[in-house]
């Protein structure tokens, strides 16, 4: 299996997708009444942990894409190291 730099950042790209779905799902189905101050069963807990996934999944982008952008500039010094 060949691991390239691309390769990992895409993985990762989807990994933090799919962390973000998972807690934006998680925040909709929290409880809210019709003046959208809460409900006497929501808890502010409730919300930390999804709310951390996000932030999570945003560095866990943001990082791919420097590695993104990192290949780039190593490809384009190996070209013209090359030409």
């Amino acid at each position: 299996m060949n691991i390239t730099p691309a390769s990992s950042a895409v993985n990762l790209i989807n990994t933090a997708q799919h962390k973000s779905a998972d807690a934006a799902q998680v925040i909709a189905r929290l409880p809210v009444q019709n003046d959208e101050v809460g409900s006497l069963e929501f808890r502010s807990s409730d919300i930390i942990k999804p709310v951390l996934s996000l932030k999570e999944a945003e560095l866990e982008t943001s990082a791919a894409v420097k590695l993104l952008e990192a290949d780039k500039e190593t490809i384009g010094s190996l070209l013209d190291i090359k030409g």
